[in-house]
């Protein structure tokens, strides 16, 4: 999926998805590694029914990438929700 910009929360807010994604070990860096990745395999989230994206990171990682997603000024907007490293 083509995404134009993903959105992020700011590193200080304690609830954000910024600080979520990185209590699960992970970076912006990776995350966006598997949004913009063309090979990055669309998918279902089980427990929330979101989208998600699993594929690799720069770091040889495999992640999952829960997300929502709107059009904002015809703008394709992605904001992660959560995203973790598995076992594939």
């Amino acid at each position: 999926m083509d995404f134009d910009f993903v959105e992020w929360d700011s590193e200080d807010d304690p609830r954000g998805n910024t600080q979520h994604i990185a209590d699960n070990g992970l970076s912006i860096d990776e995350v966006e590694d598997v949004i913009y990745d063309p090979r990055s395999r669309p998918v279902q989230s089980r427990s929330s029914r979101r989208p998600a994206l699993i594929g690799q990171t720069s770091r040889g990682k495999t992640i999952i990438v829960i997300y929502e997603c709107h059009k904002d000024a015809g703008i394709l907007v992605v904001r992660p929700v959560s995203a973790y490293e598995i076992e594939e």
